[in-house]
């Protein structure tokens, strides 16, 4: 199965050729339910973990800490936007505690990640341990395979800055305006009229993704510097717990093609939209970021 993002609805470099100096690729992952194994890039199944390696605990002290919960590992080779890893690493694995008990709050996410070179595991451990309690269902995903597509994105409207900035918020502050006398006077909310907006049409694609640039609907642009050594950091991974949103519905992918991985399950309507079950945040992004520099470097989040 193939998911294909259909073309923005213009060029918003033609309207400011700046944004070209912006200009990022990102990977959306596209998850759909199946069954996929230690050998695939997925979302929520089985880690290629070696056989004697420990399987990563929860290190931080609460009442309920036990074994981390695997979400998703990230071929290289599956993901042309999955930043280089360390020493050669061509796999990314993602794991994560099922309750929100961490940090300075107390109400913080604690994410793993670990990365690996595949060739190097020979015995893949199983069973592989997991929790015996979750906090939220929401943190236990769905198995899916992934459909990898890469797409062109620009930054969050408020991370564009200067004369730049000034003009698209101008321009995005016309097209609600046109949007608006629309309604009022065609009926718009029919489908008749629907003049594209850079925040939700041109600009960061929802979904799960690696790369691209980060949205940040709840908190507003961050810094996001590495505790490591100072460089600013990339987002390497974004969860989401959509595929698309009411205001997003030009991102929707459409399928096409057969299954191409046994038992695939490609998900075509709106039920595709929450294909793996998580849900994260309060506009329900995580975003993952690492340092450019030095992967090895700890990660930072942004829950958003």
């Amino acid at each position: 199965m193939i998911f294909t993002t259909l073309p923005r609805p213009l060029d918003i470099e033609d309207l400011f050729p700046g944004l070209a100096a912006h200009r990022a690729t990102a990977t959306r992952l596209h998850p759909r339910p199946g069954r996929p194994t230690a050998r695939h890039s997925h979302v929520g199944g089985p880690l290629l973990w070696p056989a004697g390696e420990p399987w990563p605990a929860c290190d931080e002290e609460h009442p309920h800490s036990g074994p981390l919960l695997a979400v998703a590992q990230l071929y290289a080779r599956d993901v042309p936007d999955l930043a280089a890893g360390p020493d050669g690493c061509d796999l990314l694995q993602v794991l994560w505690c099922p309750f929100d008990l961490h940090g300075p709050t107390g109400h913080g996410m604690h994410v793993r990640l670990r990365w690996r070179r595949s060739a190097e595991v020979r015995e893949v451990l199983a069973p592989q341990p997991e929790p015996a309690r979750v906090g939220f269902d929401g943190y236990v995903p769905a198995p899916c395979v992934l459909h990898p597509e890469q797409v062109t994105e620009y930054p969050y409207i408020e991370s564009l800055t200067g004369e730049l900035g000034e003009r698209v918020e101008e321009w995005e502050d016309a097209q609600e305006e046109a949007a608006y006398e629309a309604e009022d006077e065609d009926g718009y909310g029919d489908g008749d009229f629907a003049p594209p907006s850079y925040q939700s049409d041109l600009s960061v694609a929802p979904g799960w993704k690696a790369g691209g640039h980060a949205a940040w609907n709840v908190t507003g642009p961050g810094s996001m510097d590495c505790h490591g050594c100072g460089h600013g950091m990339r987002l390497l991974l974004t969860v989401d717990s959509y595929e698309w949103r009411s205001d997003s519905e030009s991102w929707r992918p459409l399928p096409t093609g057969a299954a191409g991985v046994t038992g695939v399950e490609a998900g075509a309507g709106d039920e595709a939209n929450r294909p793996t079950g998580v849900a994260v945040g309060n506009f329900g992004k995580l975003n993952v970021f690492a340092c450019p520099h030095d992967p090895a470097h700890p990660h930072r989040l942004s829950v958003q």
